[in-house]
């Protein structure tokens, strides 16, 4: 079967080689010069399915009034007029309860950990290498009170069988020597010894070759305009390089992704959320993180990679505002030195931001659409690298018919569909907002 990939993030070039690997003619369409450069290129690091949470959670609507006013905020929110993100908010805040998490946060760490399984297995069929480290995630607790209010994740980690350990400030300290000389500064944490580390755009542009050699067409330059249709299913997609045809497409395009899809009668409830990273040149081993710390406070990831520190987080609704603000870069700085301060040199950090596609109940939209030949693969959030590997076995099973190897029935577009609403079929190009 001819299949195209719309998209070479790393959630289209995982896709794009489970499909080759089934036997498929695969063709990846992106309008960057090569993999990864856009979302994927310099996220946390973090492969964390344990950590595998939506943000709508109990409490958050008050703790999002605190942060707003915090100097080193996690969340920022633009006060610019947005059609779009007072309805992704709106829809957002209705999941921040209880049952709603705890039914969210099972599917995610449901997939996160199918998916950490399937990258275990890539990496031993393939020997590729991306900076990979196995030593767990330590989630950071600076207070009593997010120790205790960390006993919500706990019930959902056991429900799933998922392995965790919490810890005293000593403890944390063993886990994680360089905090050390901050030991004052910590609460507790709370550590899952099953996540692992690696350098996401390292990881998708080896991937990408190894596609390739598989076979996969990557038509890099080109613009994605538009995806044509007749008699109910998509037949081409429209490109700044002519129409390119084929029996089956994946859209893979994140935040990118609903401007495609509503032509044909979906709104996919995918919004960007802006996150900043700094990446660290090592100067001193011994102070650096061992693994992944997540410093709940202000919701940033320090992650070792190989001799860098990458240091990632913060939330800022602003919609396609791709802009560099040196106050968040400043957040991201006091978070690492706060914790790991000296290891690092600051004077040579880069600054990075991405738009994260993100769903209003932090699932992805991993399957079917409304359209038969038109698979969905999108919204992963800050958990892309998390969840690639997975979401693109589930998507490459489906193409072959084959049935998924966890449940997907609630990760597809299906629990936004409105009942009974027929999917609105265009013959004609629609160019993409």
């Amino acid at each position: 079967m001819r299949v195209i990939v719309l998209g070479a993030g790393v959630i289209g070039v995982t896709t794009a080689y489970y499909l080759a690997k089934d036997g498929h003619e695969v063709t990846v369409i992106d309008r960057q010069q090569g993999p990864a450069l856009e979302t994927s290129f310099a996220n946390a690091g973090e492969i964390s399915p344990g950590y595998a949470s939506p943000w709508a959670a109990p409490g958050i609507p008050m703790k999002a009034a605190k942060w707003l006013f915090m100097k080193h905020a996690p969340l920022i929110i633009q006060p610019r007029p947005d059609l779009a993100k007072i309805e992704w908010v709106a829809r957002m805040l209705m999941n921040c309860t209880t049952p709603a998490y705890g039914v969210n946060k099972s599917r995610m760490v449901r997939l996160a950990e199918y998916s950490r399984d399937c990258l275990m297995d890539l990496r031993k069929d393939t020997g590729i290498t991306y900076d990979e480290r196995t030593q767990g995630t330590l989630q950071l607790f600076r207070t009593e009170k997010q120790v205790e209010a960390a006993e919500k994740d706990i019930k959902v980690l056991k429900a799933d069988g998922v392995p965790f350990e919490v810890l005293d400030a000593e403890a944390c300290v063993r886990a994680e020597p360089g905090l050390a000389p901050n030991i004052d500064k910590i609460a507790g944490g709370l550590r899952l010894p099953g996540d692992e580390t690696g350098d996401c755009f390292k990881f998708t542009n080896r991937l990408a070759k190894m596609a390739a050699d598989l076979g996969v067409v990557f038509r890099w330059n080109t613009e994605i305009k538009a995806m044509n249709a007749d008699l109910g299913r998509i037949t081409s997609v429209q490109t700044s390089a002519g129409r390119i045809t084929a029996d089956a497409f994946v859209l893979a395009m994140g935040s990118y992704s609903p401007a495609l899809a509503r032509p044909f009668g979906m709104r996919l409830p995918v919004y960007p959320v802006k996150g900043y990273s700094i990446t660290v040149p090592i100067v001193d081993a011994a102070r650096a993180p061992v693994s992944t710390v997540m410093d709940e406070t202000y919701k940033i990831a320090i992650t070792r990679l190989g001799d860098r520190i990458r240091v990632g987080g913060m939330a800022e609704i602003a919609g396609f505002d791709a802009r560099l603000h040196p106050q968040r870069q400043a957040t991201l700085t006091h978070s690492v030195e706060d914790l790991f301060g000296g290891a690092g040199d600051q004077s040579q950090a880069s600054f990075w931001s991405g738009l994260r596609p993100m769903t209003p109940d932090g699932t992805p939209l991993v399957g079917r659409s409304t359209v038969p030949n038109l698979y969905l693969n999108t919204g992963h959030g800050t958990l892309g690298w998390t969840m690639a590997a997975g979401s693109g076995r589930v998507i490459a099973d489906m193409v072959a018919g084959r049935v998924a190897e966890i449940d997907s029935t609630d990760l597809g577009y299906a629990r936004y569909q409105r009942p009974g609403k027929p999917a609105a079929i265009s013959a004609q190009p629609i160019a993409a907002e």
